[in-house]
Order: C-alpha cells, then structure tokens, then sequence
C-alpha cells in the first residue's frame, strides 16, 4: 500500500503550527499577514488527505526562523506545538543532501530551503506551498506541486 505524502514549504508549515496553537495566533504573527485562520482551516481541511506530512531540516529552520517573530508567551507556546507536532508519526523529515540541493539551477533564483523541497517532489512527492516561483519550477520539471493560493482563491 502507497502512503500518500505531501511536502510543505516553510510558510504553510509555519502556518500550520501558528494555527494548531491557537487559530486567534494567525492573525497575531508578524509572518502570516497575507492568512486568516479560515486559510488554517483550508489548510488543515486538504491536509487531510495526506497521510503522511514531509518537511526537510532546511524547512524546519526556517520555519523555526520565522516563528521567532512573535512575542512571548505565545512564541514559547508555537514552539511546543512544533515539538508535537515532530513527534507525530504523520508527520516525517525527509533529508535532502544540501549539495544536491545547491546543485540544482534553480538556487540562485529560490535559494537552499526551495531547492531541497524541488529536490524531495522530484521524486513523486506532491508540494504545497504559497511560493509562485517554487510551483512554477516545480510545475516545470514535471513535478506534482499545488499552489495554495490557487486553493484558497478557488474557495473564497
């Protein structure tokens, strides 16, 4: 039996565990201006077919990066639901060797972290993310990618 995947890109992940904290967190984080928790509910709701979510250690890092733009106590709180959230068996970290990542010709365009996430769906893992220039090289090396913007539109 296939375990249905998806990888996530650093801005949805961050998403994702800002509103599993608390869904009010959403609209508090300097990082998720462009969402509302209705988004975190889009979210959640097409995760649910994924058995499995894929993040690599550069994602993880950047989302930690990101979290750290919010005050404490509710920063402290973020991050605990980050440990828990690792800790979940649906919830896997794919290694991508940062040198096939930089190998890629997209790195100067889309940096490291974008490049490990082309690296993990170019081999039949779906992506997420917000990011238009991650889904359209994705998208252009054949890859399963879908734009949560696309998502998000369509619904609202």
């Amino acid at each position: 039996m296939t375990t249905i995947q998806v990888a996530l890109d650093s801005n949805l992940l961050l998403l994702l565990v800002v509103g599993m904290t608390s869904r009010d967190y959403v609209a508090k984080h300097k990082r998720l201006r462009a969402f509302t928790a209705e988004d975190y509910d889009l979210l959640r709701e097409e995760l649910t077919v994924a058995e499995e979510i894929l993040v690599t250690p550069n994602t993880l890092t950047e989302t930690s990066n990101l979290i750290d733009h919010i005050a404490e106590p509710i920063r402290a709180e973020i991050y605990a639901t980050l440990r828990a959230l690792l800790r979940l068996p649906t919830a896997k970290e794919a290694y991508v060797a940062s040198v096939a990542a930089a190998e890629r010709a997209e790195l100067p365009r889309l940096g490291l972290t974008d490049c490990a996430l082309l690296e993990l769906c170019s081999s039949g893992t779906p992506l997420m993310t917000v990011d238009l220039h991650l889904f359209l090289a994705a998208v252009a090396k054949g890859a399963k990618a879908l734009n949560f913007n696309h998502i998000r539109d369509q619904r609202w």
